[in-house]
């Protein structure tokens, strides 16, 4: 993976199509590289997660081209690719396990990894926050039992949402418009043999959380006529 960060890293430094054309056979062997980890990941989270069984690498991968038509950031490359394995593929709604690879440049960047589900639909959102109320000591359980990771509370409310009276025990989590947790990783993690293996590894832990998570993701789809 080393090459695939290094290349990342000198992109940033030149995001233009001319350089991009001029390292197009590097890059050619980064896309290998990366698609060749996303399928060993999807291996080795099949082992205790069946719903990563029926996936391939297109399911979970993005492309490194970036859609310029409604953004002022006008770069049209990517500097940072990520692996996101979930039921029925990326696009689905259901949360997941997400690792990001993104070289660090002073305190913006730098590589995690995450479990769960972000940015979901108004709908989604308020069934996992029904199941916070009826199972809010089973999710604090799974949090705790994965070692390494913590709830992120980058867009967490500042009162409870609407519906959902102030005074529960569980109010921290009903208060958060995402609901995954995650886990910084260094470029030693990163690059060091085995990564897949190690990543699964981790990921394993999160399972119990995504396990009740998606059943408040399935719930709504079911409530939604979806």
């Amino acid at each position: 993976m080393k090459k695939l960060m290094d290349f990342l890293g000198r992109l940033r430094k030149n995001n233009n199509r001319e350089w991009f054309e001029q390292n197009r056979a590097q890059y050619s062997e980064v896309l290998e590289i990366y698609h060749n980890f996303a399928q060993e990941l999807l291996t080795q989270i099949a082992l205790f997660d069946p719903d990563a069984a029926p996936l391939g690498v297109k399911d979970c991968t993005y492309r490194i081209y970036r859609d310029l038509r409604f953004s002022p950031n006008k770069e049209p490359y990517k500097t940072a690719l990520g692996v996101y394995v979930c039921r029925g593929g990326k696009k689905t709604g259901y949360g997941g396990y997400y690792i990001h690879f993104e070289p660090q440049d002073g305190e913006s960047g730098g590589c995690f990894m995450t479990s769960g589900v972000y940015m979901p639909e108004p709908f989604i959102l308020r069934s996992i926050r029904e199941e916070i109320i009826d199972n809010g000591a089973a999710i604090r359980d799974a949090i705790s039992s994965a070692t390494g990771f913590t709830l992120s509370r980058e867009r967490e409310l500042k009162k409870n949402p609407v519906g959902f009276t102030p005074g529960h025990e569980f109010d921290d989590y009903l208060k958060q418009r995402d609901f995954f947790i995650t886990k910084p990783i260094d470029m030693e993690y990163v690059t060091a043999p085995g990564l897949a293996e190690r990543a699964a590894e981790d990921f394993s832990m999160t399972y119990p959380l995504l396990k009740i998570l998606n059943r408040a993701v399935e719930y709504a789809y079911e409530e939604n006529g979806n």
